[in-house]
């Protein structure tokens, strides 16, 4: 069931980034003013529902899938299952080692010659 999912999952996500490489962008009103909108496949408006409706449903579809796998793939597996529960017995705190700084040497000061 888990392979068969994530089969179909890749397919949906492969389909939706093709959907959404097809439509067109903002910008392509002024190149449709200049004759460009005339050899379209779907017609003039049709082309923008259409790919909005299929990108909407392989939006959905990927949605789906993703859920589905993920409740595949975590049912009865838990982190908190795992953990072995010892009552009784802590463990001490430590402190992070601080590194050993030996102090600098000590250099005489220039003593300023006492005039009398």
């Amino acid at each position: 069931m888990q392979v068969f999912l994530l089969i179909v999952h890749v397919i949906v996500s492969i389909f939706l980034i093709l959907i959404v490489l097809l439509q067109s962008g903002k910008g392509a009103e002024m190149g449709a003013a200049f004759g460009g909108s005339s050899q379209t496949l779907f017609g003039s408006r049709g082309a923008a529902t259409f790919l909005n409706k299929l990108t909407t449903v392989a939006a959905v579809l990927f949605m789906v899938t993703s859920l589905l796998l993920t409740m595949v793939t975590t049912k009865g597996s838990s982190v908190i299952q795992n953990v072995p529960v010892e009552q009784g017995k802590t463990m001490p705190q430590q402190l992070p080692q601080q590194p050993l700084s030996q102090p600098a040497p000590q250099q005489p000061s220039p003593q300023a010659p006492v005039s009398k």
